[in-house]
């Protein structure tokens, strides 16, 4: 048995020391064929035998299960140091890149608009209720406040649900005329093929004193915006209802898969929704302090321009960091 204990202590792997744990103690062990012999004695001989017996196991065992933690560790320490990269290794042919889809796309978006005299401005993530509900006219009732579409903390703030409450704190920080547009990340609890927990959007806001800001800039504004992202497309204004903007608008553009034909893709229709749009409701220039001014504001999802503009079909590409994706990039 000292035999057995000390080829425990001097086990050099953890697949030799299950084999000397086998040998000791499986159903056909050394230890095990000790046990076996109680059946034939009787009296103080039993017991002593038991107890020499339970002694031993228990020593054993002691000392496996010290070996195997000190075995495990140092496995796992050569493991690591084998399988360690070094990032600062030089790269004898470095790939350029135009960076990673989304914030290339989002990039191009805040180009367009700085380019016109936009200002660019970000606000926290987490945001209460009055400038992410209440503010922007979206009443107690209105569904995009349950429980199953937001992101509640216990203290009633919120994870973020567009970037809109960022033209409130804008607007309740200056005076107008106001160009601003405000591209961030935006949670809602949504998770399909074509939706995620967390995405991207860009919105925008014009307001102006008097009836300066009208619909017709706001359309033209869009449609030259969408020709610089798409090209020679056409482009289309739907009816539509937003709590924050009356009128409001859907804009689509032609497909551009098939050229407005009609394919899987837009669903026979030929057109591709893109974003949406409208003249600032009232009530949100009231919640702001604000009298005796016009605005328009829109909004778009980076993700789906993203996806259009980079040929990329499966939204769950853009965060699961596959490099033959990133490469065509």
């Amino acid at each position: 048995m000292d035999t057995l204990l000390q080829r425990l202590k001097n086990a050099k792997t953890s697949q030799e020391l299950e084999t000397i744990r086998v040998e000791a103690l499986g159903k056909k062990g050394s230890i095990t064929q000790k046990f076996s012999e109680l059946k034939s004695l009787e009296g103080e001989a039993k017991k002593e035998l038991a107890k020499t017996l339970n002694n031993l196991k228990m020593s054993f065992e002691s000392i496996h299960q010290e070996k195997k933690t000190q075995l495990q560790t140092l496995e796992l320490k050569a493991a690591l140091e084998q399988e360690k990269i070094d990032v600062s290794l030089f790269v004898s042919n470095p790939h350029k890149t135009l960076g990673h889809p989304i914030s290339y796309t989002k990039d191009r978006i805040i180009d367009y608009f700085t380019y016109l005299g936009y200002e660019l401005c970000i606000g926290p993530l987490i945001e209460d209720d009055f400038h992410n509900f209440a503010a922007l006219n979206l009443p107690e009732y209105h569904p995009a406040r349950d429980m199953q579409d937001t992101f509640y903390f216990k203290d009633s703030m919120l994870l973020r649900t567009h970037t809109s409450p960022v033209q409130i704190r804008t607007m309740q920080t200056q005076v107008p005329p106001i160009k601003m547009i405000c591209p961030g990340p935006t949670f809602r609890r949504d998770y399909d093929l074509t939706h995620t927990p967390m995405f991207h959007q860009v919105e925008g806001l014009v307001v102006d004193n008097g009836d300066k800001a009208s619909f017709s800039n706001l359309k033209y504004t869009l449609e030259d915006f969408l020709r610089y992202m798409f090209g020679d497309v056409k482009v289309r204004f739907r009816s539509s209802f937003f709590p924050f903007t009356e009128p409001s608008a859907e804009v689509d553009i032609s497909c551009v898969f098939c050229d407005g034909c009609g394919c899987r893709v837009c669903s026979q229709t030929g057109w591709l929704e893109i974003l949406g749009c409208g003249v600032v409701d009232e009530y949100v220039f009231q919640a702001v302090g604000y009298k005796n001014v016009s605005g328009y504001a829109f909004g778009m999802g980076i993700e789906r321009l993203a996806m259009l503009t980079c040929g990329v079909s499966d939204l769950r590409s853009f965060f699961e960091t596959d490099l033959r994706v990133l490469e065509q990039f």
